[in-house]
Order: C-alpha cells, then structure tokens, then sequence
C-alpha cells in the first residue's frame, strides 16, 4: 500500500513538472511569434558616409515595425562630443524624420569646433518591443560627415542673345563640384535636360519659351550632395511677340463629315451622337491625348557626348505657301459668334503646294514615330539630336519607319488630308523637348547662324583655350 501511495505523488509531481514544461513551452511560442515581442532593431536610413553644409538640417529618417521608443543624435568633433537630438516618443510612432540642427552656440558647456572639415554622428535608437526582457530592440549607427559649405560652380561660356516668345534659345555652360548631386536648366517652368558637351563638366541645351507664357527667365540650377545650390541666370535679351487670335464657325457639314469620321475612329468617343458634343470632343480631348503623345516623345535628350551639331534650315516642301500660322488661338462658335463651343491652339505652321506633294527632311535625324495619331492623321516624327524633333502631319502617305536613319533630303512622306485637315496641306511642326516652337526660326539661316552656330564657335574658342 505504501509502495502504491509514493508511487502515486511521483506520477502527480511529474505530470505538474509536464504542465509546468508545457506553460513555459507556450509562453516561449507565445513570445517568439507575438507581435509585442518582435526582435527586429529599427532601421537607420542613411549611408555610412554623408556631406553636409550646416546651414540646413541633416535629415536621418528612423523606423521600426513596431513602434520608436526613444532616439538619441550625438555629434563629434574628433575632440568635443554633444547631442544634437533627443526624444522619448510617447505615441505609437513607426516612422520619423530626425532633423539635426548644425549647434551655433555651446551645449551645456561644450562647444564644436567650427572649422572642422569632418565631423562623426552617432545615432542610437530603440523601439518599444517586448523583447529583451521588455527592453526593446537597439540599434547604433555611426555615420561619418564631410562638412562642404561651398556652392557649385557654374559657368555660362555661351548663350543666344535674345529669345522671343514662341521661340528658342540654345544655352553652352560648365558645371563644377567635387560632390555634385545633379543640375538642370529651367526655363518658363519648364525643365530642359542639357546633354553633355565636348569635356567632362560642360553641356549644351536647346531651350524653349512656351508662346502661350508671358514671362519668361532662364536658370541654371546646381545642387550638391550637402544640399549647397547655385541658381546661375541665363541672359538672354526677351523679345515679345503677339499671336493670332481666330473665330471659326463650324458648319453642320464640317462636324457631319471631318469630326463624325473622326469619333467613328476611336471606340471610346463613337457612341457621341450629339453635334456639338462632336466637335468639343474632337478639338480638345482627342488633341490633348495626341499632343501628350507627341510630346512624350520629343522629350528625350541623349546622354552621350556631344562632339559637334550643326543644323541647316528647314525647308521641308518645295514652292510651299503658308495657309495657317503657328501660335494661333483659334475659337470655334455655331451659327453666332456668341455661342462658342470649343477653344484650342495651332502649334505648327501650315504649308500647301500640290496634291500629294513629296515631304523631305531637311536634316539627318531618326524616326521615332511613323503611324496614325488622331487629328494629326498620317504622322512621321523625327528626332535631330540635342531635344530638337520634328513631325509632319495631316499625310497622304508615310514613307520611313520607326528606328529609320534618314539623311538630309530624305523624301520622308507626301502631304494629305488625314486627321482634322479639309484640304491637302502639311502641319509642320518643331519641338524643343516637348515644346512646340516657331518653325519660322528654324526655317531662317540667319537666325540659325546667329543663334546656334556662333554660340557653338564661342564656346568651343573657351573650352580648346583651357
């Protein structure tokens, strides 16, 4: 009986020591999957060696999983150390951008050497995990600085003299920064990629002012990697210049034959039955649609080095006559002038000569389009090089392919009526990365010597005197 009463308690005490196994079994499973108990330290995001100017705040972004607990930013000098950054965070915060604030005056009695050239943060953060015996995830992360103060330099060796609303500038400067972040030429709002020129540090860009824009400045924007910028002005001398202004009345039989076609051409707008509805539709949501397509690919500038680019004036059909201006602003009405429908703008010049007349391009470029594109109808599109391109629209018939190299005088397509054209014409247009300019300058020698070729010859004499 007593053998049977000891061996009793003995299988009690094993099966309460199985339970006891068992409870920290699952407190151990409980722990290693909880979400309260993650083991992932926050993450520092910045490299391990940064610039910095001191003026601005050096931004490190900090983030965890779960949640911040606290961060603490010290700064070292090589000789005195103070912090620069500290924060208990007391809300469920997963993310934080740290602005560190360069010290002006000394921090509890120390005091950063100012004309150190390298300085070492040191940034430690924890999160609020359980883990760790409820004193979360730590990370440290030391990050060495190069104190840089100094601006980018720019140059501008040569520019246009003037720019005239509608029209085209071409700009040749040198960019110089041992840390040199990026740059960029802007213009009217617009930003104009400059490709490189010659030598390692100079670039040359077309630049356009928009006809439909006011005002006009050109600048050329330097950063470098400590967010030190130079904002250099380009001078050019602007000339103003007025465009047309024109009332057109739409006919039943214009909207019944040219604008009903054209609905039927495009599935999304063929169930529009309605006569004016037509016309809206057509003259501004189909040419916006074709218009962003031209000017998505007239953006592109190559990256390669420019050695020279020499342009002849273009002359693209031969005894030609103007029957439409570029720049017009043009205001369809029906049957009075007071009830008007629809509004848009002509951004190429228009040329008539005979039926079907041969289309050259006057200078050697790349087919980078060569199909049907809405009210443009048969449209080949041609890049030049340096952000200049050209297209030809409203043809009877193209003649290159996309990726074709076509040489000066290359018969490329004949004129037509295709699109939203009542008679046979060509709508010649020109681009300066993506933006229509007056074909009338590019069509004059003069003003393509005065403006492009004597801008390359003087800045060519600065960069072979170096």
């Amino acid at each position: 009986m007593k053998n049977r009463k000891i061996y009793g308690k003995k299988n009690s005490s094993g099966n309460l020591w199985l339970a006891v196994l068992a409870g920290f079994l699952a407190v151990g499973a409980y722990m290693f999957t909880a979400e309260g108990f993650e083991r992932n330290a926050p993450f520092i995001d910045a490299e391990e060696f940064m610039y910095w100017n001191r003026k601005d705040p050096l931004k490190i972004k900090v983030s965890d999983e779960s949640a911040l607990k606290q961060y603490e930013v010290r700064v070292s000098d090589g000789t005195n150390e103070v912090v620069l950054a500290h924060e208990i965070l007391l809300e469920n915060v997963k993310e934080k951008m740290v602005e560190i604030v360069y010290p002006k005056k000394a921090l509890n009695g120390v005091m950063l050497d100012p004309r150190a050239s390298k300085l070492q943060v040191t940034f430690i953060a924890t999160d609020k995990s359980n883990w760790n015996f409820f004193q979360g995830n730590s990370i440290t992360k030391v990050i060495n600085i190069h104190v840089d103060y100094k601006r980018p330099d720019v140059n501008i060796l040569a520019n246009s003299y003037s720019v005239t609303r509608g029209g085209s500038g071409l700009v040749i400067f040198q960019v110089k920064d041992e840390a040199l972040e990026g740059f960029y030429v802007e213009a009217a709002g617009h930003r104009f990629k400059a490709q490189p020129y010659k030598k390692e540090g100079y670039y040359a860009t077309l630049i356009a002012w928009p006809f439909n824009q006011e005002n006009f400045v050109a600048n050329i924007v330097a950063v470098d990697k400590a967010g030190n910028k130079r904002i250099a002005n380009i001078p050019f001398y602007l000339m103003a210049k007025n465009y047309k202004t024109s009332w057109i009345q739409a006919k039943d039989n214009f909207i019944d034959g040219k604008i009903t076609d054209l609905i039927a051409s495009e599935p999304k707008f063929s169930t529009i039955d309605n006569r004016l509805e037509k016309l809206k539709t057509i003259n501004e949501d189909m040419r916006l649609e074709n218009e962003d397509k031209i000017h998505r690919l007239a953006k592109n500038v190559s990256d390669e080095v420019l050695e020279s680019w020499k342009i002849q004036k273009f002359y693209p059909l031969k005894n030609a006559a103007k029957v439409a201006s570029f720049g017009d602003e043009r205001h369809y009405f029906y049957e009075e002038k007071e009830h008007e429908i629809s509004q848009s703008y002509h951004v190429g010049l228009d040329l008539a000569s005979t039926k079907m007349a041969k289309i050259v391009s006057s200078n050697a470029g790349k087919v980078v389009f060569s199909d049907y594109n809405g009210i443009y109808g048969n449209m080949p599109m041609i890049d030049h090089g340096l952000g200049l391109y050209t297209l030809y629209g409203h043809c009877a018939n193209i003649l290159v392919n996309v990726g074709e190299e076509v040489g000066a005088g290359f018969n490329i397509a004949q004129t037509g009526k295709s699109g939203l054209a009542l008679g046979d014409h060509l709508h010649f247009g020109i681009l300066v990365q993506g933006i229509e300019v007056r074909p009338e300058e590019w069509m004059d020698g003069k003003w393509i010597r005065d403006n492009i070729d004597k801008i390359f010859q003087s800045a060519d004499k600065i960069i072979k005197g170096e």
